[in-house]
C-alpha cells in the first residue's frame, strides 16, 4: 500500500485565515468609494466632473489594492515553500494581518486629507509596519523551522529578498511623507525598483 501524505492540518488552518483577511481588507477598500449622487436630468459633463472629484479615493483604493496584493503574493510565495507548521511564526502572522486589516481606515483618512502629515504619515508607517512583519513572517517560513526539505536556497533567497524589496519601499513612502506628505504614496511606487535591485541574481520560486 502506498504511503498517504501526511496533511499539516495547522498550516493549512493558518493560510486559509490569512487568505480570507487579506481578501477581507482588500474588498473594504472599495466601500470607501461613494458614488456621487446628481439630481435627475445633471448634463453629462456634471456627472463626469463628480466622477473626477472622487480622484484621491480612487488613487488610494488602486494604491492600497496593489499594496495589499503585493503582501499576499509574498505570503503566497513563503508558504509555498513551507512544509510544516511552526507555533513559532503564530504572533507575527497576526500581526502582519492586524496591520492589513488596518489599510481600509489609514486609505480612506488619506485620501480625505491627501496634503495633510499626519495621515500620510500613519498610512505610509501601517506600510512598514506591515512590512517588517511580513519579512519576519517571510524568514521563519523559510527557516529551519518550517521550510520544506526539498527547497533550494536559491528560491529562499528569492522569496526573502523580495520581502525586503516592500520594507524598503515603505521606508522611501515614510520618508517621503516627512517632507512631501502629498507625494507620499509615490514612494510604494519604488517597491518594483527595489525588488528588481534585490533579486538579481536570486532564483524565483
Amino acid at each position: 500500500m502506498a504511503a498517504v501524505a501526511r496533511v499539516d492540518h495547522a498550516l493549512e488552518r493558518m493560510i486559509f485565515f490569512s487568505d480570507a483577511v487579506f481578501a477581507i481588507a482588500i474588498t473594504l477598500l472599495v466601500i470607501e468609494l461613494h458614488a456621487p449622487h446628481l439630481p435627475f436630468g445633471s448634463p453629462d459633463g456634471a456627472y463626469w466632473l463628480a466622477l473626477a472629484q472622487l480622484w484621491p479615493s480612487l488613487l488610494g483604493y488602486f494604491v492600497s489594492f496593489a499594496v495589499i496584493g503585493l503582501f499576499w503574493m509574498g505570503h503566497h510565495r513563503a508558504f509555498a515553500l513551507a512544509g510544516r507548521y511552526h507555533a513559532r511564526i503564530l504572533p507575527w502572522n497576526m500581526g502582519l494581518l492586524l496591520t492589513i486589516a488596518f489599510m481600509p481606515f489609514v486609505t480612506a483618512w488619506l485620501a480625505q486629507n491627501l496634503y495633510a502629515r499626519p495621515p500620510a504619515l500613519l498610512y505610509c508607517g501601517a506600510m512598514l509596519a506591515a512590512a517588517a512583519f511580513n519579512v519576519k513572517v517571510v524568514r521563519i517560513a523559510t527557516g529551519p523551522d518550517m521550510v520544506d526539505p526539498a527547497t533550494g536556497a536559491g528560491d529562499v533567497a528569492y522569496v526573502r529578498r523580495r520581502s525586503l524589496s516592500v520594507l524598503l519601499g515603505s521606508a522611501t513612502a515614510v520618508a517621503l511623507s516627512l517632507v512631501l506628505p502629498q507625494m507620499a504614496q509615490a514612494g510604494l511606487i519604488t517597491i518594483p525598483v527595489w525588488r528588481r535591485v534585490l533579486t538579481r541574481g536570486a532564483k524565483a520560486a
